[in-house]
């Protein structure tokens, strides 16, 4: 991502867009929350070219390589050629996110009594898969090794230290802090609240993906859930029966970013990308800024 000059009401995350039209700029104050301003669709991509790409990585090598790397990358050469779908609203006002920063919720063993954690990773906006896929698996496995607790972990424990009373209070600040957008660092480093996207796979728990919430608290202004791989069986041009696979996906949307149009084109990319992620292992030759 371009690197700009800090000016008067940029944040340390983001970058305060100053020339966007007048309906924009109106709507964080009609819609004040994300509550309020989400939409929701959900899609299905059709995934057979992706998992001969899957198989190909495991060939060479690369375990565990799935498809969730491959919609992380999609996702981030999008925004590398979509940037508003990166913005976020805070304090009732648009900014172009830094970073693209992306969220997972992961266990340490797949048991019911194994706690949750989050990740936060930043990309570069040229990164192809097996990047994603190497800064996925050593900050996966990098947690799953350590004896400690994350960052994250120790954050919310400290929280949970404080009285109901006083917690309330606290968050306030914190809110406080956010809509003036000084919030220390150390905890947007940490926040899972504080993101470009937020992604889940139900497929790894078998069931179909949900439509779930974007957070008041925050600036994540998008949640990806993707489901388990189904198989369909459709007629080709010659009248046979064909099995094709598909994953369906579940995706919510602040849509005070940017405008209906952008996000559909933007969604249209993201998708072309996962039917044929062979496009992502080449950078892109153009990292498109966002505009201001």
């Amino acid at each position: 991502m371009k690197k700009r000059k800090h000016r008067f009401g940029d944040r340390s995350d983001g970058y305060l867009l100053k020339t966007i039209n007048p309906i924009s700029r109106l709507m964080p104050f009609i819609m004040r929350y994300r509550s309020d301003s989400l939409n929701m669709f959900s899609s299905s991509v059709e995934i057979s070219t992706a998992e001969q790409y899957i198989k190909q990585k495991h060939e060479e090598g690369y375990e565990h390589f799935g498809l969730m790397h491959l919609i992380v990358a999609a996702y981030v050469r999008t925004v590398s050629q979509r940037p508003a779908i990166n913005r976020f609203v805070s304090g009732q006002q648009i900014f172009a996110r830094k970073n693209i920063e992306v969220c997972i919720t992961i266990k340490k063993e797949m048991t019911l009594e194994s706690p949750d954690t989050c990740l936060k990773m930043v990309f570069a906006p040229d990164a192809t898969p097996l990047d994603v896929y190497k800064q996925f698996n050593d900050a996966v496995v990098e947690y799953r090794k350590q004896q400690e607790e994350s960052d994250f972990d120790k954050t919310i424990r400290i929280l949970n230290y404080i009285p109901r009373f006083f917690l309330k209070f606290a968050v306030f600040i914190l809110r406080t802090l956010d809509y003036f957008g000084i919030l220390p660092k150390f905890l947007l480093k940490v926040s899972p609240f504080h993101a470009s996207m937020v992604i889940t796979s139900m497929g790894s728990l078998g069931i179909p993906p949900v439509f779930h919430h974007i957070y008041d608290f925050g600036n994540v202004p998008l949640f990806v859930a993707f489901g388990k791989r189904r198989k369909v069986y459709e007629l080709n041009s010659k009248g046979t029966a064909e099995e094709k696979h598909y994953t369906d996906l579940c995706v919510v949307t602040d849509e005070r970013i940017c405008d209906g149009f952008y996000y559909a084109s933007a969604f249209k990319m993201m998708q072309r990308l996962m039917r044929n992620p062979y496009k992502m292992d080449t950078p892109p030759e153009e990292i498109v800024d966002d505009i201001d």
